[in-house]
Parts: C-alpha cells; structure tokens; sequence
C-alpha cells in the first residue's frame, strides 16, 4: 500500500481544485477553438504559411535588391529577348531576369503585396455585401409576418439569380463590363462570393432565430429588432469568419485567372503574381520559370488559407470535431 505524505497530499488538493474551478469557469467558444487549432497540424502549417506570406508583403518590399520596374538586364546586356537570351539565376539575380531584364525576386516579393491586397479587398467586398444582404434577409425572415417572409423571399431570389450563373463566367462579365484593371479585378472577385456569404448568414440566422435564448428573450418582451441585431446576429457571425478565410484562397485564384485573360492591371511594370504569370507565357519556351515561380507562389499561398479555413471549421463546427 503506497503511503502519501502530507506535502504530497496538499499539492494534489490544490491541482485538484484548480481544476475544479477552471472547469466551472469554463471557456467560450473561440477559446475553446483556439485551442483545438493548436493541436491540429494542418492550421499550424497554414498558419506558418500565412504568416510567411503577409510579413513577405508587408516588410519585403522595403528591403528588395532592385527596383520592381528597373530594367537592369537590358542595361547590362545580358537580356537579348529578340536572341533568345534571357538568363535564369546568379548570385546577384536570385531567380534570374524576366523579359524585359527586371529582376524577378524583387518582381515576386513587390507582387505578393499587391496579391495580398488584390485577395483582403475582394473578400472584404464579398463579406460586406454578402453579410448586408444575408442579415437583412436572415432577420426578416426571423421576425417572421408577411413583410418579413417578402424581403426574405425577394434577396433569396435574387441570391439565387447569381448563384445560376458560373462564378468565373460571373466575373469574367462584370471585369468586361467595367474594364480592365486591378480595382475592376476586385470588384469582379468580390461580387463572386457574393451569394455564399449571404446564404450563409442567413442560414446560420434562421438557426439562431430557433434558439431557446431568443424564445426566452422573446417571451420577456425584447423587441424582435433588438433580439437580432445584438444577439443573432453577433452569435451567427463564426461560420462567416470561417468562410471568409477560405474565400481569400479562391479570391487569390481567381484574380490570378481575370489576369492571366488580359482582364487585370493592363500595366505590367506593376508586379502582381497573376499579370506575372500572364506575361510569363510568351516566353515560356525561353525560360519556363518565369511562369513556374508566381504559379507555385499562388499555389502555395492559396493552400495555407485553404488548411487554416478547415481548421478553424472543424474545431468551431461541432458536427466537424474529431
């Protein structure tokens, strides 16, 4: 028989009380989150990813060897488009010249910032109106009354109008409607995404609107219009979040495609991985890394938000807990 001593005896007490207290208090539910992200190796990955990605934009371009549109090859000689001559990586030119002799590390680190910005402004387009009309119809059809099923019924409908149309068939359209841009690029991504914010929060509000707290507050005679503006919709909001981090992974994509159509920045001097790629196929019979580096870098930066959105969906979802 083990014989425990009085100081063991104290200090086992005390864990177990701190236990006991921490389990009473609890944890809400994005602690609770923040915690299943950091066991899960696939958030810690995108993660990593990610953080690698906005600290190359925001800070690299302050540090780069050369000018994103200083044309250093042509002035040294050693570019001759028109001989075939475009020579990949040195010493100096880490990932060598493009076709007009710029060098293209400094080309790539300039582009991820416009990338970065190109994929937040789209998605935070997508959000803000997506969110509107999803919360006008998610509380209208919360509040129920032949008005409330009305406005529900008409914003659904015309959710369902763009949801009918092919999301790059959708932009490709407006981006040619308006012209060719960077700012024409992120309205035609964000107004892709549109529709899934909007049916997403109204989805995740009518789900909320069935709660016992809101047939609580009800019952106390809180205003309907208050139950959903401070409580539902604030409690609907995660499932959001979520989507959002996976919408700037397509949004980045997708920017890319408009601009490899000829549909983005008509300027190419301004680096951006989707006109880089775009402008790389021409000569990617010369030199087939000009294409290689901005398409693995899009690929890369678009899988670190897709594994960090699925973390965060599965350790926010409870059906998705493991």
């Amino acid at each position: 028989m083990t014989i425990i001593s009085g100081k063991k005896r104290e200090k086992i007490d005390r864990l177990a009380e701190l236990a006991a207290r921490e389990e009473e208090r609890g944890v809400s539910l994005w602690q609770d989150a923040f915690r299943r992200l950091r066991r899960n190796p696939a958030a810690i990955v995108g993660a990593v990813i990610l953080a690698i990605f906005v600290l190359v934009a925001v800070v690299g371009p302050f540090f780069v060897p050369y000018g994103p549109t200083d044309t250093i090859g042509i002035r040294e000689g050693v570019v001759r488009v028109g001989q075939g001559l475009i020579p990949g990586h040195s010493a100096e030119h880490w990932l060598g010249y493009d076709h007009q002799g710029r060098d293209v590390f400094s080309r790539m680190v300039v582009g991820a910032r416009q990338t970065l910005l190109v994929g937040v402004v789209a998605t935070m387009i997508g959000l803000a109106i997506g969110a509107l009309i999803g919360g006008v119809a998610g509380a209208a059809a919360g509040l129920g009354g032949r008005w409330g099923r009305w406005i529900d019924t008409t914003l659904m409908r015309f959710i369902d109008m763009l949801l009918a149309l092919p999301s790059l068939l959708l932009a490709v359209s407006i981006a040619a409607l308006l012209g060719p841009s960077l700012t024409t690029v992120m309205i035609a991504v964000g107004m892709v995404s549109v529709p899934v914010f909007a049916r997403l929060l109204r989805g995740s509000m009518i789900v909320q609107s069935n709660s016992d707290y809101v047939l609580a507050a009800t019952s106390l005679g809180v205003r309907k219009s208050k139950i959903a503006l401070a409580h539902v919709l604030p409690n609907s909001l995660a499932p959001v979040i979520v989507q959002a981090t996976l919408t700037l992974a397509t949004a980045i994509i997708e920017a890319a495609a408009l601009s490899f159509l000829g549909l983005g920045n008509p300027d190419s001097a301004t680096p951006e991985w989707g006109v880089m790629l775009a402008d790389a196929q021409q000569w990617i019979g010369i030199r087939p890394a000009l294409a290689i580096y901005p398409a693995v870098a899009i690929i890369i930066t678009a899988l670190g938000f897709t594994l960090l959105g699925e973390a965060m969906r599965e350790a926010l979802d409870p059906k998705l807990r493991k």
